[in-house]
């Protein structure tokens, strides 16, 4: 599976949350909703998610750790490309 595009969306509020992405799948599948979230050590995408009473569920998730850091790395070097063109 190929990442083939990934759109960012900037974010403007107080909140840990820089933008939202989306992800394009092989030309075919398009995920929306994840976060470029600014945490303790930096920048990382968090996947979508819904919160049910108390809690929240992901609603995607790639399952290997190894697809997870690609994500990430194509999601945060997008949103660091996107950021460095608006300056």
């Amino acid at each position: 599976m190929e990442i083939t595009e990934v759109r960012i969306f900037p974010f403007q509020g107080s909140s840990n949350v820089k933008a939202y992405a989306s992800l394009t799948l092989d030309d075919k599948v398009v995920v929306k909703g994840i976060r470029v979230v600014e945490g303790r050590n930096g920048l990382f995408a968090s996947m979508p998610s819904r919160k049910v009473k108390d809690d929240y569920y992901d609603i995607f998730f790639p399952i290997t750790a190894e697809m997870r850091e690609i994500i990430q790395e194509k999601v945060i070097e997008a949103y660091q490309s996107q950021k460095q063109k608006a300056v």
